[in-house]
């Protein structure tokens, strides 16, 4: 180990204490192992060893790597991993980028090849030093040409917010100034209160700190390298002066939305007023990871009903309270959609229907939109032209704007119920609900446009009111006629009120994905809980709360 450094065994757990910045060289196995260990064959030769690492071999290799990084030794911590190329580097401008003086590294219990650890370590930037701590984890594997045990390198060993490869740590005076973003009462928004908010915080500050007419202090962040994924902060050494970002969120809506996917382990929402598009909440579980309800790309199952039947409404192929056909099963270009259970309607209405979320009375009538359209594509255009799927929605932070990708034959009956190529999150739902309730779409956004004169997407056209009144009638039947798939959820809903159930069968899950979405007055929400069966069993308790809280 070089100057300044002291490595200590207490109580068999390893502790490693580095200070200064000098970087020093090492043989590396050699060195680190004790001599050459590998086996040698009858004529001398090396003999690469095999099989699963051993206890002992995790617990060396591990113990070695962190006292390599705790004592300010890249290269002989590269060598340790299996990608020194990329590991090196990195170990090295952690120390360099962020500005640590002193690192104690704390390794735990190893579970498996598995060992996580504990780093406490302080930062110095210019005259003002700051105690920093955190939890990370490693994993040992045997490498494919030497057989030797490595550490499995990826950049998050280093820190478990570092999720790209080109992402590294920095501290100094930060990029942006810190905003204190408000909700549309004034109530301060934090990823302490909010944890969903976090991602969401740490983007609208990249893109709008400059904007909001605060001051830049000293900071350690996560700098992305360039790619989408916003920076993140990490530790504040001194304090800027933040500049207020007014946000359209609803605090009381948020926390409801945060109580309610905190109840699942994957779970997303949003919620959009009708009126105006603003967004009122969001949230994801986990918090704090990738955020699903703005990015995510699903199937959304029956909720996109919604526009098949503005479709279907459009074009005069049904009307709400005239008889459509409801068999157990339908057949198009070879493609047989069945029916939840196999069930069928006699004497049914399009409005029952709906409401039941039978499948065959959407697929019965793709010939009939194929001869006023000329071709079985209708339903992409219906979703753009009306509804604003895949136009550019300017909300403020990084969106996935939905997709209804022109499509024939069978691929065309799977979209018309909401399988297939048609990609989804909540906060389309949200704003497919949104434009249902109000007739025309209005895009959701989650700062005012003002704030950076951005253009909000426009659809070509409106709702006719009779087919909006329609439409509106029949989400209003599945939420309070006692046949309708949404009674149970909202039943405790009050005021204006409708909805729909869906249900996704994703390929390789043994659990179909669950999708609900409503309105009640001038609130939509529609939200996603991953491998959680029917839209009415999991996702539909949880509109129902975000909704509640309006």
């Amino acid at each position: 180990m070089r100057s300044g450094t002291k490595v200590a065994i207490v109580g068999g757990v390893f502790v490693v204490v580095a200070s200064g910045v000098g970087y020093g060289g090492y043989n590396l196995w050699n060195g680190v192992m004790g001599g050459d260990t590998t086996p040698k064959t009858n004529s001398g030769e090396a003999q690469p060893l095999t099989g699963p690492v051993t206890d002992e071999e995790v617990t060396t290799v591990a113990r070695d790597f962190l006292a390599a990084w705790a004592a300010g030794e890249p290269e002989k911590a590269g060598q340790l991993t299996n990608d020194p190329v990329a590991a090196g580097p990195a170990v090295a401008a952690y120390r360099e980028g962020a500005r640590v003086t002193e690192a104690v590294i704390t390794p735990g219990t190893p579970v498996g090849t598995t060992v996580p650890f504990t780093v406490k370590a302080t930062i110095t930037y210019e005259d003002v030093s700051k105690s920093w701590s955190y939890q990370s984890r490693l994993s040992v594997v045997r490498g494919q040409a030497t057989g030797r045990p490595l550490v499995k390198w990826a950049p998050s060993v280093l820190h478990p917010k570092l999720l790209t490869a080109g992402a590294t740590l920095r501290t100094g005076v930060a990029k942006t100034p810190p905003v204190k973003a408000v909700d549309r009462d004034g109530t301060e928004l934090t990823a302490a209160k909010y944890p969903s908010l976090g991602p969401v915080l740490e983007e609208l500050r990249t893109r709008y700190g400059a904007k909001a007419g605060g001051e830049t202090g000293v900071e350690t962040w996560v700098d992305s390298g360039g790619s989408t994924v916003p920076d993140t902060t990490l530790l504040v050494l001194s304090k800027g002066r933040p500049g207020t970002l007014q946000t359209t969120i609803d605090a009381g809506v948020q926390a409801a939305a945060e109580k309610a996917v905190a109840a699942h382990s994957s779970a997303s929402v949003v919620a959009v007023q009708p009126s105006t598009g603003a967004v009122r909440a969001v949230a994801n579980s986990p918090a704090g990871g990738f955020n699903t309800a703005f990015s995510g790309a699903k199937m959304p199952g029956s909720t996109m009903k919604i526009v098949t039947a503005a479709l279907l409404l459009e074009k005069g192929l049904v009307k709400a309270d005239q008889a459509a056909e409801c068999p157990p099963s339908a057949m198009y270009y070879g493609r047989t959609i069945t029916n939840l259970d196999g069930f069928s309607l006699k004497a049914a209405t399009f409005g029952e229907g709906f409401a039941r979320s039978c499948n065959t009375a959407f697929i019965k009538k793709i010939d009939d939109v194929e001869k006023t359209e000329g071709d079985d594509s209708g339903l992409a255009r219906e979703a753009r032209e009306v509804f604003g799927i895949g136009l550019e929605w300017k909300t403020g932070i990084k969106s996935f704007d939905g997709s209804v990708p022109e499509a024939t034959g069978g691929a065309a009956a799977e979209q018309y119920i909401g399988q297939g190529t048609v990609q989804m999150n909540p906060l389309n739902i949200a704003s497919i609900t949104a434009t249902a309730k109000d007739g025309r779409f209005r895009q959701p956004y989650l700062v005012p446009a003002a704030l950076d004169d951005r253009t909000f997407a426009e659809a070509e056209r409106a709702l006719p009111q009779a087919v909006a009144r329609q439409l509106r009638d029949v989400m209003r039947t599945t939420a309070t006629a006692g046949y309708g798939t949404a009674v149970g959820p909202m039943a405790s809903v009050r005021g204006d009120k409708g909805a729909k159930t869906g249900s996704a069968e994703a390929d390789g899950q043994a659990t179909s994905d669950s999708w609900f979405t409503a309105f009640a007055d001038d609130l939509a929400a529609a939200a996603l809980v991953e491998e959680a069966g029917h839209g009415a069993t999991a996702a539909g308790p949880l509109v129902a709360k975000v909704l509640n809280a309006r």
